[in-house]
């Protein structure tokens, strides 16, 4: 069950929405990567027009839900007027709650989309993917939704389940999901897209993320774990001493907290840089100084042992030289006792250049990024592969 404290309450949301000035200019709509607009949105809602409101949003985002929960402050947030004032409208939050509340399958009914006669093929079910086989789909495409492991979502299924439960994914498929021109196809991986034109598809659009963990590049790393392996089942690691993670992004912040709920006495993190640095948001920084994880900054791991029990890392001191950290000399220490060391810095794909009728999408086009650039481009993919066949 959702947990409800992901949601405002009426009266918090009544409290947002009174917030908003409705600036003509809209600079949270230019902010949005995928364009959606809260000041209409946020409107129509005030006007207890929450039907409305709701069509506004998947007007415009596929996954309003998700996003909303899960999108950081960085953008439509930063850009508020209010932020100029006291502090900006949780404007994700609001577009979470109004989708949890108001949106039902009776008042999402769209008009059904006329067939156009050429079908695509889209590699990946997660957020790019997604809004890729969406656009497509409403346009007259049947779609072919290829995804390789045993459920939708791609990287969002490594978020932890109180921060995303995957009931949320779920529920803004259901609402993009249309038998009559959306085939999903589940444990279906494609390792070659130009297979699929020979298939009889007229076009394919990839959004595969970036599915290989980078590596640290240090002696006894195999002796870690991947975060993707450690999100992915997290309770096949399940441990109550000392667990290690290397990095100090979102990634690494969701497998710091996720090893806290599950029952590790002391989690620690390793960072390259200071706490100023790290690149996440102001909720991850309270949630992790909230679960009482230890924030090891300007910290280089060097090298990973074990004594056959417990794992030892050690580690060396950084300081910044014209912005970049270089190791301090002499500063190397043995820090042993841990259960578990997880390897988080981030994952990586192989570059493809665009084809004739082959389009990339999302993480494995443009590198990592937020869940909303990720739809803004299965979004832009959808339209650059509708003017190839549809000029």
């Amino acid at each position: 069950m959702t947990d409800k404290k992901l949601y405002l309450t009426r009266p918090q949301l009544i409290a947002e929405l009174d917030r908003c000035l409705g600036c003509k200019n809209k600079p949270c709509m230019k902010a949005c990567p995928v364009n959606c607009n809260p000041q209409e949105f946020i409107a129509k809602a005030k006007a207890n027009d929450f039907i409305g409101a709701t069509e506004t949003i998947a007007r415009d985002n596929p996954m309003g839900q998700t996003c909303g929960l899960i999108c950081p402050d960085k953008f439509c947030m930063q850009a508020c007027t209010r932020a100029h004032l006291d502090f900006p409208i949780n404007i994700p939050r609001v577009q979470a709650t109004l989708l949890e509340k108001y949106r039902t399958k009776e008042t999402a009914v769209h008009p059904k989309p006329q067939a156009n006669g050429k079908k695509i093929a889209v590699i990946g079910a997660g957020p790019a993917g997604i809004a890729a086989t969406a656009e497509l789909s409403r346009r007259g495409y049947r779609i072919t939704l290829f995804e390789g492991f045993e459920k939708i979502g791609g990287a969002l299924n490594l978020i932890p389940e109180n921060r995303l439960p995957s009931e949320v994914i779920a529920k803004d498929w259901s609402f993009i999901d249309d038998p009559n021109m959306i085939e999903l196809r589940l444990n279906s991986p494609v390792d070659n897209p130009a297979t699929l034109l020979k298939q009889g598809f007229d076009g394919v659009i990839v959004a595969t993320g970036e599915p290989e963990g980078i590596d640290l590049g240090i002696e006894g790393e195999d002796l870690a774990v991947s975060y993707l392996d450690y999100l992915r089942h997290p309770e096949q690691y399940a441990v109550d001493g000392n667990i290690a993670v290397i990095g100090g992004g979102a990634v690494a912040v969701d497998c710091a907290l996720t090893a806290g709920n599950l029952g590790a006495e002391n989690v620690e993190m390793f960072v390259r840089r200071r706490v100023s640095d790290m690149r996440i948001t102001n909720e991850e920084r309270k949630s992790l100084l909230d679960a009482g994880v230890d924030l090891t900054t300007m910290s280089r791991v060097k090298k990973i042992g074990t004594d056959g029990k417990r794992l030892t890392l050690y580690t060396a001191k950084n300081r910044l030289n014209h912005g970049k950290p270089e190791e301090i000399p002499d500063t190397t220490i043995a820090r042993s006792g841990f259960s578990l060391v997880i390897k988080a810095i981030g994952s990586t794909a192989r570059r493809h250049p665009d084809s004739d009728f082959i389009v990339y999408a999302g993480d494995c086009k443009n590198g990592s990024s937020t869940i909303v650039e990720a739809l803004a481009s299965g979004k832009t993919a959808a339209c650059n592969m509708n003017e190839k066949l549809l000029p």
